[in-house]
């Protein structure tokens, strides 16, 4: 039997990103590939929202290539992206689940099965019959990643999943992307925390104005970081 294809590696050749007169990601090369998280740090506006959307291929490039796999332009079937301020449909959490399976064209038979799994996932069993809309953020993040899981990706993508949560939701998350991790699942995700960063990086991105600055193995990143500019953002320091 074949094996089914992968999205992985994706692959960022050269991509720059323009919207109007304003440059968004500049001469990015880069690749994600199989393996522990990847975790993309770096102030406000240095592009890492830009990185996630063209990785997931929701916007094209102004300049350069990206690939799935070897492949240009493949439908997101294999990839999954939570936003972060997820909407949530007008539906219990368990109808926003099964919604997400029909979607991701799992046959009706199997979805009962699939939302017990995923309910347990993100530690919802106990909330399933709720409004979504009267979940706290951190429960309607967690529904959002179970959401995403429905389609059983390859890649992961978060963008600042913990952003305004409190320090309990947010181990709640990171539970989940450990989880998700080790069951072979590729997460992508942006942070502001380097806290956060350190307890699930297996590699790290820094970007800053557009650019990538730095790029590697997370134990390296904080413990001998090679540019100027990473030893003054883990130092606190702003990067203007």
């Amino acid at each position: 039997m074949r094996a089914p294809v992968s999205d992985l590696p994706i692959v960022f050749q050269d991509v720059s990103a323009v919207a109007g007169n304003v440059t968004l990601l500049e001469s990015v090369s880069l690749e994600f590939a199989t393996g522990s998280p990847t975790v993309i740090i770096g102030p406000n506006g240095a592009g890492k929202t830009t990185l996630l959307r063209l990785a997931m291929g929701l916007i094209s490039p102004s300049r350069g290539r990206v690939s799935w796999g070897g492949r240009e332009k493949v439908a997101p079937a294999r990839r999954a992206i939570v936003f972060q301020r997820p909407v949530m449909l007008r539906r219990s959490a368990a109808g926003n689940i099964r919604y997400a399976l029909a979607a991701a064209g799992v046959p009706s038979a199997a979805r009962d099965g699939r939302l017990d799994e995923l309910c347990t996932l993100v530690g919802l069993g106990g909330l399933r019959g709720r409004p979504a809309r009267k979940l706290s953020g951190g429960e309607q993040q967690r529904l959002a990643l179970a959401r995403a899981l429905a389609k059983e990706p390859d890649v992961l993508f978060l963008d600042e999943p913990t952003a305004s949560l409190d320090p309990a939701a947010t181990k709640a998350i990171e539970d989940v992307i450990r989880t998700v991790a080790v069951r072979g699942i590729k997460v992508v995700m942006s942070t502001h925390d380097l806290g956060e960063a350190k307890r699930l990086a297996g590699e790290i991105v820094l970007m800053h104005r557009g650019r990538v600055i730095e790029n590697g193995p997370a134990e390296v990143f904080f413990f001998a970081p090679k540019t100027e500019e990473a030893r003054r953002f883990i130092n606190g320091e702003l990067l203007l």
